[in-house]
């Protein structure tokens, strides 16, 4: 296995590109397979979208699922995780006397989205306090649990948080829920291609994931997972011909879900290719490598930032991402704006619970050289 993987990347060479988890970055291999579909496509765009384009889509749904551990019937291809939650979140039939929980390190997109319901006439949003650091995840799960009532109905979790980069136990979660009769809706938006993805295990009734993020496929690409006794209660989010197909496929929830009219197939349909990319690179060690990397870089950022990590090097809080809560004394957005103007390092700082706090990212094509950038333009910057 290659240690350098820059070269596979588009990525610009002067930068210190500390943020994958924000959108991503494809490699060349999948590009060029994703530009050979969009041509493909116009060469022939009525036999490529009306009669080719079921066929392709569920060959690309049983790659994924043979990578996420899924049946390719209990999947399909959204554009990204929030559209994958808004199909769900729409969906179910919650009045203003119920009540969802999420967490507050929920992703702030998403938080939007249950907030916009609840202005509609739709169950109430919650956000169960998580403090950090974090020590374990029976205490945290305990810290959640406890703040269920009796109007919860269902409870919305990430696998991976965004603000936070800490690492959920969902499928444990989603076995309290379910015991306790509640609807869980999993944003699993970092996870495909950072940890090793079992939905099967997980158990959850509905799941969404990112395949632009850490799987490194073209943007645009996502999918989400519907329990099989779950799916009657998805509607779909654009009404068109897959509602009352006149030529029924699989499921209902194929139907209406995959087919909303003219779209862009080439993202989806090249997820394959990036499955294959990272089987070929041996990214199970890849992501051990990128893994270690961070446990060496985590305690020099922190004093770098008088900052500590938001949980313990073990217990496996996190995998190829960390964060730092930001002392009040710094200016999070202007810390991340001199970084990159005067440092060429990119990486997000985020608002999260009235403080602040920096991710970073490490993939395959990093080097401990971008690290070295990162530490030195902190230290440049907080000396003043």
């Amino acid at each position: 296995m290659p240690t350098d993987l820059r070269s596979f990347f588009l990525l610009r060479p002067e930068v210190a590109f500390l943020n994958h988890g924000s959108f991503g970055a494809t490699p060349r291999p999948v590009m060029a397979r994703y530009q050979e579909w969009q041509m493909e496509s116009e060469g022939e765009p009525v036999e490529f979208h009306a009669r080719r384009a079921p066929g392709l889509l569920r060959v690309a749904r049983e790659a994924l699922g043979e990578l996420v551990g899924a049946d390719a019937d209990d999947l399909v291809y959204v554009t990204n995780a929030t559209v994958g939650v808004n199909i769900v979140a729409r969906s179910l039939r919650l009045g203003p006397d119920d009540e969802v929980l999420g967490t507050d390190h929920e992703y702030g997109a998403c938080d939007r989205i249950w907030r916009y319901l609840a202005t509609r006439g739709g169950a109430r949003y919650r956000q169960a306090t998580i403090p950090v650091p974090v020590t374990s995840h029976e205490a945290m799960l305990e810290t959640l649990f406890a703040q269920v009532t009796p109007a919860t109905r269902v409870l919305f979790i990430s696998h991976i948080t965004a603000p936070t980069a800490l690492t959920f136990p969902v499928a444990e979660a989603c076995r309290r829920a379910r015991a306790l009769g509640l609807i869980t809706i999993v944003d699993g938006a970092h996870v495909p291609g950072q940890l090793a993805l079992d939905l099967r295990a997980i158990d959850a009734d509905f799941y969404t994931g990112n395949l632009h993020k850490w799987l490194c496929a073209p943007k645009g690409s996502a999918f989400l997972y519907a329990r099989r006794d779950m799916q009657p209660l998805l509607d779909p989010l654009v009404v068109s011909w897959g509602y009352e197909a006149i030529k029924p496929t699989v499921s209902r929830f194929i139907d209406e879900q995959e087919y909303r009219g003219t779209r862009e197939l080439a993202g989806p349909l090249s997820v394959p290719e990036a499955i294959a990319f990272q089987r070929e690179h041996d990214w199970d060690a890849v992501r051990e490598r990128c893994h270690a990397m961070l446990l060496r870089a985590r305690p020099l950022i922190a004093d770098a930032l008088d900052a500590p990590p938001l949980s313990p090097d073990d217990g496996g809080w996190f995998a190829q991402m960390s964060a730092f809560a930001l002392p009040a004394s710094t200016d999070g957005v202007e810390l991340q704006r001199r970084l990159f103007e005067e440092h060429l390092v990119e990486i997000p700082t985020f608002a999260w619970n009235g403080r602040q706090t920096l991710r970073i990212s490490i993939q395959g094509y990093n080097t401990w050289e971008d690290v070295e950038r990162l530490l030195e333009g902190i230290r440049q910057i907080r000396r003043g």
